[in-house]
């Protein structure tokens, strides 16, 4: 997948060219085509942009729906900015971390549209509804184990807490602390455990997942932010391991 930057140029290329075409410009109905379609099916994005282009699907069909809209230059400009304004601030404020970029792109490879969607669920939420993210920080984990044990054909009960779920999938992968003998690695595939372990209590603390007291602390956006890197990051290192174990790609 493409790093931010990249998005974000594609998103004001299409905007400067709405905006130019609706003030008089010739307008490249080939660039709107090729970008509409490209944005219209990225995952972090495609839910942000503005409606009207999943129903104006060429420049033509655009011309009718701003004219009738608004019949001032400046109307059309104003509009415009305001409707990809939202998705451009949400790239700039929200996912500006190389960390993330990294893990959408695993993520993207692996061709697993429910596995993204846990990520893409987490990013979104971060900084709204940070519970939220939370509990997805989580599912990611957990989906991501599943899908490993599922393409070794390890067998689990579907309800297992996520901690003994990571430890089987550790095990599965050589990553449990006690098939290594060098102190090292126990100490780093302990602490990787432990990162488990503790996205689990989080949600089970500070999540949507159950219901609250009057008294309890509601997490912030850091904590939000803390679960959903330590969830990227696990799920690629178990990817990354699944992937070296195995001569074929996991498709």
């Amino acid at each position: 997948m493409a790093d931010y930057k990249d998005i974000i140029q594609k998103v004001e290329i299409l905007q400067n060219l709405l905006v130019e075409f609706a003030t008089g410009g010739s307008g490249d109905e080939d660039t709107y085509d090729r970008l509409r379609k490209e944005l219209s099916v990225h995952p972090l994005i495609k839910d942000r942009l503005p409606d009207f282009l999943t129903t104006q699907r060429t420049l033509k069909q655009f011309w009718p729906f701003i004219k009738a809209k608004f019949s001032a230059y400046a109307d059309r400009r104003q509009y415009l900015w305001a409707e990809f304004g939202k998705v451009l601030t949400f790239l700039e404020s929200s996912h500006t971390s190389p960390a993330e970029a990294v893990v959408s792109a695993r993520l993207e490879e692996l061709n697993q549209s429910y596995i993204h969607f846990e990520w893409d669920k987490a990013l979104k939420r971060k900084t709204d509804d940070p519970e939220g993210a939370i509990t997805s920080a989580r599912t990611l984990v957990e989906t991501i184990c599943k899908y490993i044990l599922d393409q070794s054909k390890t067998t689990y009960d579907e309800g297992l807490e996520l901690p003994k779920l990571y430890k089987l999938t550790a095990q599965q992968l050589n990553l449990a602390p006690e098939q290594h003998q060098v102190a090292i690695f126990k100490q780093i595939l302990g602490g990787c455990q432990t990162v488990v372990e503790g996205l689990g209590a989080l949600r089970n603390k500070l999540s949507d997942a159950h219901g609250k007291s009057a008294t309890q602390v509601k997490p912030s956006p850091r904590h939000a932010e803390l679960a959903v890197n330590l969830a990227g990051a696990m799920a690629v290192f178990l990817l990354e391991t699944f992937r070296a174990n195995n001569t074929t790609r996991p498709t």
